[in-house]
C-alpha cells in the first residue's frame, strides 16, 4: 500500500530571475512519507531558513518542485485529474501560523465556515450546514452560541484559530498540517490548542504533519520527528529517541537550546549566524553544518553526507557511516 502522501527526493531552488543569478537551493534532496493507517504526528522542525514552510507548502500542493515528485494516496499532483485534485483538496487540509489573516474581517466568521462547505458541496440544506458547523465547533471546545456571529477581532487568538481547525473538520479530512498553529497564541491557550489537535488523531483517525521550531511542543505531540537544517533532512526518527537522545550534532544544539530554569546553564545554538543558501547545483560542496559544527572533520567539507540508517532513525553525518542497514 503506498504512503497517504508522499514527497520523493524534492529539490527546490529559488531566484535567477532576469538579473541571471544563480538560484538559491531552499531543499535538496528531500523525502517524507506520510502512512494511511494507523493515524500518526510527523513534527518538522528546524530553525528559520531550514526549509519547513517551503516543504509545508509543497505538501499542500501550493508549489511543484523543481525536481522529484509529490503524490497523494499513490497518484503525482502533477498528474491528477481535476476530480482527483478536488478530492485531494479536501482531504489535506491546512491550520496556518496567524489565524487572523485567514479571515476577511468585513464578514463573520460563519462565513469562512461555510465556504468549504459549499465549495465540496456537502450542505444540501441550510439547517444541514449549520448542524455540521456547531457540531465541529464543539469538537474543537468551542460553543456555538458564543463563536457564530462574530467577527474576527471578537474572538481571542486561541478561538480564532481553533475555528480554523473546526473549519478544517467539515471536510472529514484524512491528513491536518498545521504550520506554526501555537506560535501567535498565550502560553495559556497553546496546550488546549495542542490538545485539540492530538484528540484528532486519537478519536477520528486524522494524521497530523506539524511544522515548527519548538522542540518542546513536538516532543509533546509527535510520534516521529524530521529534523531539517539549510533544505536537508539531517536526522528523522521517533520523537523519543530524536529529541531525548539526538545523534547528529545540529539536533544535540537544538536540544541544547532549550533554556532551562537554571541561569548558569548556557545555551544557543553556537557560534555563526545560520547558513546562506546554497546555489543550485552546489548541494554536493559538503556538509552545510560543517562551520558550526564542534566534530566537523575534513570530509564533512568536502561532501554532504548522506542519511545512514542506524537504530531506528536517519543520520546525515559522517560518523555513522558504515552503519547504514
Amino acid at each position: 500500500m503506498p504512503p497517504l502522501l508522499e514527497a520523493r527526493d524534492i529539490h527546490v531552488a529559488f531566484g535567477g530571475g532576469f538579473g541571471g543569478g544563480r538560484r538559491k537551493l531552499a531543499l535538496a534532496g528531500v523525502s517524507v512519507a506520510i502512512s494511511s493507517a494507523p493515524a500518526t504526528t510527523t513534527a518538522i522542525v528546524g530553525e528559520s531558513g531550514s526549509g519547513k514552510t517551503t516543504l509545508a507548502r509543497l505538501l499542500l500542493g501550493l508549489r511543484a518542485p523543481n525536481s522529484g515528485s509529490v503524490a497523494y494516496d499513490g497518484i503525482a499532483l502533477a498528474g491528477m485529474t481535476r476530480a482527483q485534485h478536488m478530492a485531494f483538496r479536501r482531504a489535506v487540509q491546512a491550520i496556518f501560523q496567524d489565524p487572523f489573516d485567514v479571515y476577511n474581517p468585513f464578514y463573520r466568521v460563519d462565513r469562512a465556515l461555510m465556504a468549504p462547505l459549499r465549495r465540496f458541496g456537502l450542505a444540501p440544506s441550510r439547517s444541514v450546514a449549520d448542524e455540521r458547523i456547531d457540531t465541529a465547533l464543539e469538537a474543537v471546545g468551542l460553543r456555538p452560541s458564543e463563536t457564530r456571529g462574530r467577527y474576527p477581532h471578537q474572538l481571542s487568538g486561541g478561538q480564532r484559530q481553533r475555528v480554523m481547525i473546526a473549519r478544517s473538520l467539515l471536510l472529514s479530512p484524512r491528513i491536518i498540517l498545521a504550520d506554526e498553529p501555537v506560535s501567535m497564541v498565550d502560553a495559556s491557550l497553546r496546550a488546549t490548542i495542542l490538545e485539540t489537535l492530538h484528540r484528532l488523531k486519537t478519536d477520528r483517525g486524522i494524521s497530523l504533519i506539524y511544522v515548527t521550531h519548538d522542540l518542546a511542543t513536538a516532543y509533546q505531540i509527535a510520534d516521529r520527528v524530521i529534523v531539517l537544517f539549510a533544505g536537508r533532512i539531517v536526522e528523522a526518527g521517533d520523537a523519543e529517541q530524536v529529541i531525548k537522545h539526538p545523534k547528529h550534532p545540529y539536533t544535540q544544539a537544538l536540544i541544547a537550546a532549550i533554556p532551562e530554569p537554571d541561569p548558569s546553564h548556557p545555551w544557543g545554538l553556537g557560534p555563526g549566524a545560520p547558513p546562506a543558501p546554497r546555489a543550485d547545483g552546489d548541494e554536493h560542496g559538503g556538509c552545510a553544518y560543517a562551520s558550526r559544527c564542534p566534530l566537523a572533520m575534513t570530509m564533512c567539507r568536502a561532501r554532504t553526507p548522506p542519511l545512514h540508517a542506524m537504530d531506528g532513525r536517519d543520520i546525515a553525518c559522517f560518523r555513522f557511516e558504515g552503519t547504514a542497514t
